[in-house]
């Protein structure tokens, strides 16, 4: 909707056809609450999709909230119900009062389709206006080279409600206008190219933390109106930076406003709880294989694309929509028709979700938070894949976690966490991420899951994040991570933002920002991050050791980049590692280095290669190893030469 009035009715048999068949892609031009003109006359257009009511009324501020002032004509025998309400003005409140056809239940419901709510503990929906004055007309045009498969991606996950609150009064929460300005300085000065918000579509509970949400249209009105979030995104975009939304489309709550038993029947979910519940998170799992349920979701999907310029879907517990079986024991599913345990319809809906994303938002992208071995889920459909343009790399975070927070003296028995990623590296366009669902539920921070002394467990963050950037991937880090946040995150309060004054946690935030920096300048970094060749082992045989050493390699040959590690406490002087090329190799990246909170060990800023053959390599450099460190080379000219 815009700010431009519509004619009353908003529907054409063609609409109508599209809706009921599935593949009207824009039903939020016509569902919801619509400014518009009937006969002459100002007001508000609704409808809604409830093929199982006898009775509909719009209740709201307009009419005292009454059942009996404005009834709701049906459509059509599809179950569309629409009215106009003549005065009605943006921001009222109004809810659909809905008498079940079945069994005579009636209900107040919030609009599955509207664009604003208000604000909880009250549901119900509001009349918005969404027009806007975009500002990020060069961001739009360009923003597909931003973030395609060969560009650095570095991306910065963050709750809105805990990321920062008002330093004056820690129970208020900052706007998006207010986050808007402290947010874009902060990811620009730490170099990240792309930001992640955790869901922001409407939600009653604040511990969900957005993913058991009720308004699927709309932005949570904790931060503001939806004019305040699409200036966010649009800040954001203006100083370069992309907006990924985590979006869920595998389930919903039970919340009596909200999609479930909407009509007085399992109208959104199954009816079978053995196919329409999730037990473990108390939720209703959405009916992929209605047509009309398939059209909210993938509108949803696009309006978050179209209307607030997304650049990203993240779309969460994928997993749980492939398997029929999903976190369930026998005699708790039903197999498919074939008796299989994969849910068909899913596959279908993520499918066509997929392909008009990329067919219809160009420069979009969509991420599966996919936790098995699903083949193909970054592959194109037309080769029998989901159509993600990436998928989260599960397996690299557990084993990179598992191998750091042990005792290093033990590292060398469980080598193979950090060699075994790549026999599947080039299997998916793979994410690496370090996200807020490692430092909750009593798993404690990044910095506490790091064994040893105060100036170890510095250092192994240090090393963890150096093994995330430097693998290939693109990368994603949770707020909190950057600085070394000691406590487990809370949604109920902001980040520890006075460890900023501490040298050591400093530290921590200056090394991300020139990661971040090394991804983004260097070729050999991104170039090859989902490409083949884009890594090579130097060594990854040193068990003994603990240390390992690879080369990054851009689509030049010339763009070569060593990383060298050592996970353990020891200083290994003399220790050589072969490389392809003679020449000086300079040394780019230290985490050792004074001003990241390390001894200050290295190799004086580089050191000549000797023609010396190693490792299979044609030259080698004779390096020393700091304790608990990774060292970046890259071939250069000496300085002063």
């Amino acid at each position: 909707m815009d700010t431009i009035l519509k004619t009353y009715p908003l529907w054409t048999e063609f609409d109508l056809h599209l809706f009921h068949e599935g593949s009207h892609d824009r039903t939020w031009e016509h569902m919801g609450a619509h400014r518009a003109t009937y006969q002459g006359v100002e007001g508000v257009a609704f409808a809604v999709w409830a093929p199982n009511a006898r009775r509909i009324a719009v209740i709201g501020e307009f009419n005292g909230w009454s059942p009996d002032a404005h009834l709701m004509e049906r459509l059509n025998d599809g179950g569309l119900w629409q009215c106009f309400v003549a005065g009605a003005q943006v921001g009222q409140s109004y809810k659909f009062h809905i008498v079940s056809g079945v069994n005579e239940h009636w209900v107040e419901k919030a609009d599955p389709y509207g664009f604003w709510m208000e604000m909880r503990p009250s549901t119900g929906s509001r009349i918005a206006d969404l027009g806007y004055d975009w500002s990020d007309a060069a961001w739009m045009e360009t923003r597909g080279a931003r973030h395609g498969l060969s560009a650095p991606m570095s991306v910065y996950e963050m709750h809105l409600g805990s990321w920062r609150r008002d330093p004056s009064d820690p129970e208020r929460y900052l706007s998006y206008r207010e986050i808007a300005r402290d947010l874009t300085e902060y990811v620009k000065r730490l170099g990240f190219t792309h930001v992640e918000l955790m869901p922001v579509a409407e939600h009653p509970f604040d511990g969900s933390w957005g993913y058991q949400g009720i308004g699927y249209f709309a932005p949570t009105s904790r931060f503001g109106e939806p004019a305040d979030f699409k200036f966010l995104v649009d800040e954001l975009h203006k100083a370069g930076v992309g907006v990924i939304l985590d979006w869920v489309p595998a389930h919903f709550p039970k919340d009596f406003p909200g999609l479930a038993y909407f009509d007085g029947t399992h109208l959104y979910e199954h009816a079978d709880p053995r196919q329409g519940e999730h037990k473990d998170w108390g939720t209703y799992i959405f009916n992929f294989g209605r047509n009309e349920v398939k059209n909210f979701l993938i509108s949803n999907a696009l309006f978050w694309l179209q209307e607030y310029h997304i650049d990203g879907l993240r779309v969460d517990a994928v997993a749980s929509m492939l398997y029929l079986d999903y976190s369930r024991k026998d005699g708790e599913w039903i197999p498919n028709k074939y008796g299989g345990r994969e849910n068909i319809e899913a596959i279908d809906f993520l499918r066509t979700l997929n392909e008009k994303v990329h067919a219809q938002c160009e420069g979009a992208f969509t991420v599966a938070e996919e936790s098995t071995a699903w083949p193909g889920v970054s592959r194109p459909t037309y080769v029998g894949g989901l159509g993600f343009t990436y998928k989260w790399d599960m397996g690299w975070m557990h084993d990179t976690l598992d191998y750091v927070e042990r005792d290093p003296i033990h590292r060398k028995w469980h080598h193979d966490k950090l060699t075994f990623r790549m026999l599947y590296a080039g299997s998916e366009n793979f994410v690496l991420p370090l996200s807020h669902d490692e430092v909750v539920h009593l798993k404690g921070s990044l910095l506490t899951k790091m064994p040893g002394d105060w100036w170890q467990k510095f250092a192994n963050l240090r090393l963890l994040f150096a093994n995330q950037w430097g693998n290939q991937g693109k990368k994603l880090m949770f707020m909190g991570g950057e600085f070394g946040q000691w406590s487990e995150w809370n949604e109920c309060r902001s980040l520890d933002w006075h460890l900023e004054d501490f040298p050591t946690h400093r530290g921590v935030q200056t090394w991300v920002g020139d990661l971040n920096r090394l991804y983004v300048q260097e070729p050999a970094m991104h170039e090859g991050d989902c490409a083949p060749g884009g890594f090579q082992w130097v060594d990854c045989t040193d068990t003994d050791q603990s240390v390992v050493s690879f080369i990054r390699q851009g689509k030049d040959p010339d763009d070569v980049l060593l990383w060298v590690f050592n996970y353990t406490p020891a200083p290994r002087p003399g220790y050589r590692v072969g490389v392809p090329r003679g020449g000086f190799w300079s040394e780019c990246l230290n985490s050792d280095a004074t001003v990241y909170g390390g001894s200050g060990m290295g190799n004086c800023g580089g050191q000549d290669a000797s023609e010396q053959g190693w490792q299979g390599k044609p030259n080698s450099l004779q390096l020393t190893l700091p304790p608990l460190s990774v060292l970046v080379f890259k071939p250069a000219a000496r300085k002063g030469a």
